[in-house]
């Protein structure tokens, strides 16, 4: 998880992935301008835009379907390019013709990081293996608030029923104190609490069972309650010095201090809950999108301003060395919020994990549209470059 992340910037689970939250007041979308065509882009000729453009048409079917959340594009605007696509053999040349480059304000936005972690696992309690993941229950409920009023339409609240009432559902401390005990939600087991608290951040990952077998997990379910960034609240406390709440770091603090870090970790009282996944282990996880996720070609955005499915303009910094590249916004998170937000999936493991665990740099977006939806965007504008 992206050090800033942690410290309060960062995205939720998810991966993927993308809890319904109370309903709130979204910010204005900025002002969209025509930018710079892709190929004028440094880095265009080195990018690559391969494993982007089989991200693109992993996408496609979802994306052809779906309602843009952003209202940047409309039904029917991705049709010609998905079907480009399908038949592109230069994916350069593709991108740099089926597309036109918009900008949203200043094009500026924070960048971090995302992976698939893998942690010691079993499928049943045994010694050493004492800390459960829970399947999504069955009496927590995804309640569509525009279904009572239009003017809530696309928001929603996760509670379940009490009585006659509807009401919260469990907190994070009630679930560790055995509010879902005993009722055979366990999926799996785990060593250490913290390893599990991590991957509920990622939102997905890997358990390594003592036989060798990797089961997959991912994001079925959040229970409601707003994401609290520990890290930050160690920066606040001053138990944590700048640049240092890092996964590596608030770890290593709470095995320090066992006693405050579970308190720590309850002061969050989001809860996410898993499924077994059955996608190939050579493939990534799947993402908001429903497809499977694809390493440093895959980003989780705010579908509130980026069309979820579409192609992005990234350039950025990553461990002090340019990064740009085609990405696809293929997933969400609870904590990725805004214009140009975006979180960059590294794939599985340790590598992954240190690349995704350093980043948090300032980077420039630019969306790519469909020719009909970025001359409506912007008719009335000077002309194009």
């Amino acid at each position: 998880m992206a050090a800033l992340a942690l410290a309060g910037c960062g995205r939720v689970p998810r991966p993927g992935i993308a809890p319904p939250v109370a309903a709130r007041a979204e910010p204005a979308r900025p002002a969209v301008a025509f930018a710079a065509p892709l190929s004028a882009r440094p880095g265009f000729a080195g990018a690559d835009l391969a494993s982007a453009l089989a991200a693109f048409r992993r996408s496609c079917p979802a994306l052809l379907k779906r309602t843009d959340a952003s209202g940047l594009t409309q039904p029917g605007e991705w049709d010609t390019t998905c079907a480009a696509a399908a038949t592109a053999t230069d994916p350069r040349t593709f991108f740099a013709s089926a597309f036109r480059m918009v900008t949203l304000g200043d094009g500026r936005g924070l960048d971090t990081g995302y992976f698939e972690p893998e942690l010691a696992g079993s499928r049943t309690p045994a010694p050493g293996f004492a800390v459960p993941l829970y399947r999504r229950p069955p009496d927590l409920i995804d309640l569509d608030l525009g279904a009572f009023d239009a003017g809530l339409t696309g928001k929603h609240v996760r509670g379940r029923i009490a009585g006659k009432a509807f009401v919260p559902y469990y907190d994070r401390a009630a679930i560790d104190d055995g509010a879902l005990a005993g009722r055979g939600l366990e999926l799996a087991w785990a060593v250490e609490p913290y390893d599990v608290f991590f991957l509920e951040i990622q939102g997905s990952g890997r358990l390594r069972l003592p036989d060798g077998e990797v089961l997959r997990v991912g994001y079925d379910g959040q229970n409601g309650h707003a994401y609290t960034a520990i890290g930050k609240l160690l920066r606040d406390r001053g138990a944590l010095g700048p640049g240092k709440a890092t996964m590596a770091g608030i770890i290593g603090w709470m095995r320090a201090h066992p006693a405050d870090g579970r308190e720590l970790m309850r002061a969050n009282r989001s809860f996410v809950f898993f499924r077994v996944l059955t996608t190939s282990i050579d493939l990534g996880p799947n993402g908001a999108l429903g497809v499977p996720l694809t390493p440093r070609a895959s980003v989780a955005a705010d579908p509130a301003f980026t069309p979820l499915g579409g192609p992005v303009w990234l350039d950025t910094t990553v461990g002090g060395v340019p990064f740009q590249q085609l990405v696809i916004a293929q997933d969400t998170g609870g904590a990725i919020k805004g214009p140009n937000r975006l979180d960059i999936f590294w794939g599985a493991g340790a590598a992954a994990g240190a690349t995704a665990g350093a980043l948090a740099s300032t980077g420039s977006v630019t969306l790519l549209l469909p020719p009909a939806a970025a001359e409506r965007l912007v008719r009335g504008a000077s002309p194009a470059p």
